[in-house]
């Protein structure tokens, strides 16, 4: 999948021609890289001032222009251009010349003020299916042209989406399973034996904190793991491509477990009196702190909600195809599978007086994917630490997460929750 098209036999021809060869020391005398940039850096800095112009910086580009991909090369040249006083530091002549995205890379990236010289991504011709695949997803991830070319010719399928990829496969195998062991594939979740299963999150097992996670792989039926089996796969493993296993592992996870806890959240205070019964009603019946829990509907909100959300703060940029109705799409699908949960929670349940599985762990997933979710796809291969809002976001959840455990403890005592009893 890393293989792309030449450039045309006029454009290789002219960088042959054009190509400096007292810049390349013999292969046999060739030193390591670092001496090998710094032997081409003082070649154009004889005065060892430091600092070399843009200028000769695009005359090395152009002597080196067989050797780059030539995406590559027109994001460095545009890079060089971005410096206003016209001149590359040592550090940034490296950091350029060994395809490294430094800070400064970042900086110019931010600034906004290159200007692509060819023409666009889009318009190249003679890709095969892998090709037209990597520029697909670079067009519905990314709003700028500078990082698609970059994504395009950097991406190399290596590692693949293990993460979407496993997570799902996991998924549908304990769906089949308990299909299989229950007898039944609609609605498993209204079978008598369901929540008997160790993977359920049970309010009365609270304390086996394994199931705060493996209630994930649990689902109410095939309609509730199918939709979201289509949103994580067509949303999920796209983002995954781009952004890599571990961002999008961790906005999926705290997806899942703040859809868990933000049932666990209710009012800190409450009076006594008749004002307590009803504002107790009122929180119960808001986070259903009582109800179970199945389904990794949190993790897909919050993906889901984190791409919406970088779509729309970047409109004009994201060149996707048909974007507002894809928009549409997802946010109907998002609906549909929202108002399934409603409708199944108030349900007359099959086991009384255990009720239905809760519906608040999709509210949970969109908040993670509107906030956390929208800070790590913002910026292309920014670091996370050096974004400050990563910060905040990152305080933030800690809190509520911290909050949410002590009060997962000695809530159910002050409100004076009667639980339903265990499977």
């Amino acid at each position: 999948m890393g293989e792309h098209p030449s450039p045309g036999p006029a454009v290789a021809a002219c960088a042959e021609a054009e190509r400096i060869e007292e810049l390349e020391p013999e292969a046999e005398e060739r030193p390591p890289a670092e001496d090998h940039w710094k032997v081409l850096f003082d070649q154009f800095d004889p005065g060892n001032t430091g600092f070399i112009s843009t200028g000769k910086f695009r005359s090395l580009l152009d002597s080196h222009s067989s050797k780059l991909d030539p995406h590559k090369r027109e994001v460095l040249l545009a890079l060089a251009d971005s410096h206003a006083n016209g001149q590359i530091c040592y550090q940034d002549f490296v950091n350029l010349m060994s395809n490294k995205r430094s800070n400064s890379f970042r900086q110019a990236i931010l600034q906004g003020n290159r200007r692509l010289c060819s023409k666009a991504l889009l318009e190249e011709k003679g890709l095969n299916l892998s090709q037209r695949l990597i520029r697909h997803v670079a067009y519905e991830t990314l709003p700028r042209e500078i990082d698609r070319k970059w994504y395009y010719d950097s991406y190399t399928c290596c590692p693949p989406p293990w993460f979407m990829i496993t997570v799902t496969l996991l998924e549908v195998a304990f769906f089949l399973y308990n299909g299989v062991s229950l007898g039944q594939f609609v609605l498993q979740v209204t079978h008598p034996r369901y929540l008997k299963n160790a993977l359920v999150y049970h309010p009365q097992l609270r304390a086996q904190a394994w199931r705060y996670l493996t209630y994930i792989f649990m689902h109410a039926g095939i309609e509730h793991l199918g939709l979201n089996v289509v949103l994580q796969l067509l949303v999920g493993v796209p983002l995954e491509m781009v952004h890599g296993a571990t961002r999008i592992g961790l906005v999926y996870v705290a997806g899942v477990v703040a859809g868990l806890l933000l049932q666990l959240f209710t009012l800190t205070a409450v009076p006594k009196g008749a004002l307590r019964v009803c504002l107790r009603s009122l929180a119960v019946s808001v986070a259903d702190m009582t109800a179970p829990v199945v389904g990794s509907s949190g993790g897909v909100y919050a993906l889901v909600s984190a791409h919406l959300a970088n779509i729309v703060m970047n409109w004009s940029g994201m060149k996707c195809q048909f974007k507002l109705l894809r928009m549409a799409v997802a946010l109907i699908c998002m609906s549909m599978e929202f108002g399934r949960a409603v409708w199944l929670r108030f349900h007359p349940s099959a086991y009384p007086p255990c009720p239905h599985p809760s519906f608040v762990a999709h509210l949970g997933g969109v908040a993670v994917g509107i906030t956390l979710g929208v800070v790590v796809l913002r910026n292309y291969e920014q670091r996370l630490q050096d974004q400050s809002l990563w910060w905040i976001f990152v305080a933030m959840y800690t809190v509520f997460v911290l909050f949410a455990v002590f009060w997962n403890i000695f809530a159910y005592t002050l409100l004076d929750l009667k639980l339903p009893p265990p499977p």
